[in-house]
C-alpha cells in the first residue's frame, strides 16, 4: 500500500500570502467604531472627501447608456487611454502612444500586472524600504525576490545610488520606485531621480514607477523619471490612478504604460483575469481626467494644512522623531525611544505592540513600521478631518507624554 502525503488545502504559492496590513488596521477601527467606541483612524490611505460631483454624474448618466451595459476592449476604452494619454502629456511632458496604456481595476491590478509581466522565477527586484505593503507580496507572488534596500530617516527615507549598487546581484531584474512615497512621504528631487534613472540604465535594470501620489507634493516638485531620463523608455514600467488625486479609491481605476511588449503581455493576462474595467468608472474617470483640476489643488491645499499640524503636534511628543513629509498624504514618525519603556502601566517592544497599545488605551488606529519593512516606525495618514487629526493626536499626546 503505497503511502502518498496529503494533499495541502490551500496552495504555497497564496498561503505565504500576508493580508495587506493597512487594510486589517482600517478594519479593525472600522468594527471598534461600529462596537461603539469612538476610534479614530489614522490606518487607511484615502482622501476623506466625496469623489467631486462632476465625476459622480458623469457615472450616472454612463450607468443609463446601454453602450456600458457590454463587454468593452481588456485593455481599456480607446477615450479613456485617450484622456489618459492626454492627461500624461499636460502633467510630465512625456508622449505616450494610447496603445501602450492598459486601464487596470484600481492601482493594485497595475502593480501586479506590471511585475507579472517582466519577473521569472529567480529574479531579483530592487526594494527601497520602507515600502508599501503590496509590492514584496507581489513580487514572491510572481515569482521574484524582493531585495529590500533600507533608508532611515535621516536620509529623508530614500535610497541612493551608493545603496542600490551594493544591493545589486547578478539576478537583478528591476527596480522599484515609488515617489512621493507611500509610507514616508518622501519625495526624490529630480537630481536624485536623474542619478537613479542614469544609473538603472547603465545597468540594463528594468523600472517600475509608481507615480499615484503625483499631485499631492507640497513645495518639492513632482519628478518624473521617463521625463528626466527619456533613454530608459523602453525599460520602464509606469503605474497611476485615479484613486488619490481625485478622491476615486473605491471606484478601481489605474493605469500602466510601458514598452508594447509588455502591455501586450499585460492586457493577455487581464483578458483573462478580470476583462474590461467596469465601464461607469471608465467614463467616470474620463470625466475626472478631461474635466476642471480645480478639486485637485483645493484637496492638496487641506492636505497641506493637516500635514503642517500633524507634524507640528506629534514633534511636541517627546521621543518621536518626525521628518516632515514633503508629498502623499502619510507621516512616518520614528518610534524607537519610546520602545521598553512603561507606557501607562504597558511596555511595548515592538511597533507592532506599541500600535496595538495605542489602539487599546487612546482609541487611536495607527499602522506599525512591521508592515512597511521598517520596526521601529510607525504610519500616520493625515487623510481625515482637520477636527478629527487634531483629536486623535491629542489623545496620542496624552498617552505618550
Amino acid at each position: 500500500m503505497s503511502h502518498t502525503t496529503p494533499a495541502r488545502r490551500v496552495s504555497a504559492r497564496l498561503a505565504a500570502i500576508q493580508e495587506s496590513a493597512t487594510l486589517a488596521v482600517d478594519a479593525k477601527a472600522k468594527a471598534l467604531k461600529a462596537a461603539g467606541r469612538p476610534v479614530i483612524g489614522f490606518g487607511a490611505g484615502e482622501p476623506d472627501f466625496p469623489t467631486p460631483d462632476f465625476v459622480v454624474e458623469a457615472a450616472v448618466e454612463a450607468a443609463r447608456d446601454p453602450k456600458n451595459h457590454k463587454y468593452t476592449p481588456a485593455k481599456g476604452l480607446p477615450e479613456l487611454r485617450q484622456a489618459i494619454a492626454e492627461k500624461t502629456k499636460r502633467d510630465s511632458g512625456i508622449d505616450v502612444d494610447p496603445n501602450n496604456i492598459l486601464v487596470t481595476n484600481g492601482g493594485k491590478q497595475a502593480v501586479f500586472q506590471a511585475f507579472a509581466a517582466i519577473v521569472d522565477e529567480g529574479d531579483d527586484v530592487l526594494l527601497p524600504a520602507p515600502y508599501w505593503t503590496t509590492y514584496p507580496e507581489v513580487i514572491r507572488l510572481c515569482g521574484g525576490q524582493p531585495i529590500e534596500v533600507f533608508a532611515g530617516a535621516d536620509q529623508e527615507y530614500k535610497v541612493n545610488v551608493e545603496q542600490l549598487d551594493a544591493a545589486l546581484t547578478p539576478a537583478t531584474k528591476a527596480l522599484l520606485l515609488c515617489s512621493p512615497s507611500n509610507p514616508t512621504g518622501a519625495v526624490y528631487s529630480p537630481e536624485e531621480i536623474r542619478e537613479i534613472g542614469q544609473w538603472a540604465l547603465a545597468h540594463g535594470l528594468w523600472v517600475i514607477t509608481d507615480e499615484i501620489y503625483e499631485h499631492l507634493t507640497y513645495g518639492a516638485p513632482m519628478s518624473y523619471i521617463l521625463a528626466e531620463v527619456p533613454e530608459l523608455t523602453d525599460q520602464t514600467i509606469v503605474l497611476n490612478g485615479v484613486a488619490k488625486t481625485y478622491a476615486m479609491t473605491g471606484w478601481r481605476v489605474g493605469w500602466m504604460y510601458g514598452p508594447t511588449d509588455v502591455i501586450k503581455a499585460a492586457t493577455n493576462m487581464q483578458s483573462h483575469a478580470t476583462s474590461n474595467v467596469a465601464n461607469v468608472t471608465q467614463r467616470a474617470a474620463i470625466a475626472a481626467l478631461s474635466g476642471s483640476q480645480e478639486i485637485v489643488a483645493h484637496m492638496r491645499e487641506a492636505f497641506d494644512r493637516r500635514r503642517k499640524k500633524i507634524v507640528e503636534m506629534l514633534r511636541e511628543i517627546p521621543g518621536l522623531l518626525v521628518p516632515e513629509p514633503q508629498g502623499a498624504f502619510y507621516v512616518y514618525p520614528n518610534v524607537e525611544a519610546l520602545l521598553g519603556k512603561e507606557i501607562n502601566g504597558q511596555v511595548a517592544h515592538t511597533s507592532g505592540e506599541l500600535a496595538a497599545l495605542i489602539l487599546d488605551q487612546a482609541e487611536v488606529a495607527v499602522v506599525p513600521g512591521e508592515a512597511f519593512g521598517s520596526p521601529g516606525y510607525i504610519r500616520l495618514s493625515y487623510a481625515l478631518s482637520d477636527k478629527d487629526l487634531v483629536e486623535g493626536i491629542t489623545r496620542l499626546q496624552k498617552l505618550l507624554s
